[in-house]
């Protein structure tokens, strides 16, 4: 993974300490693919997409998960709440990061589908 992106979900988990969540799993991976962070907050398991651009010239980090990628993280949800054998709440949120002139803006979208 590109320097970028390690700083990105680094953020992101940081973030969601400091907003209360408890880090379950990062870059969990199962055959269906990958997601960046998986937190608990309060009763719900929440799974999260990071995604990390230097400018929006090619226009908004949480942009870039679209329709396809949003049907992959609920496969790996469902895989995931599988495996843990019981039903859960579940939240699919986006934390989009933004590097500009030295300095990082972070946007939560919480429910983002």
């Amino acid at each position: 993974m590109k320097e970028l992106g390690l700083k990105g979900e680094q953020l992101a988990a940081d973030y969601l300490k400091k907003e209360g969540c408890i880090i379950l799993f990062r870059n969990y991976k199962t055959p269906y693919g990958e997601v960046d962070i998986i937190v608990k907050d309060n009763d719900t398991v929440v799974f999260v997409e990071v995604k990390t651009r230097t400018n929006t010239s090619f226009g908004h980090p949480f942009e870039a998960v679209d329709f396809k990628k949003q049907e992959r993280l609920k496969r790996i949800a469902l895989f995931y709440i599988k495996s843990i054998n019981r039903q859960p709440k579940v939240r699919f949120d986006i934390i989009s990061i933004c590097y500009e002139e030295g300095k990082y803006q972070i946007e939560h979208i919480k429910e983002a589908f």
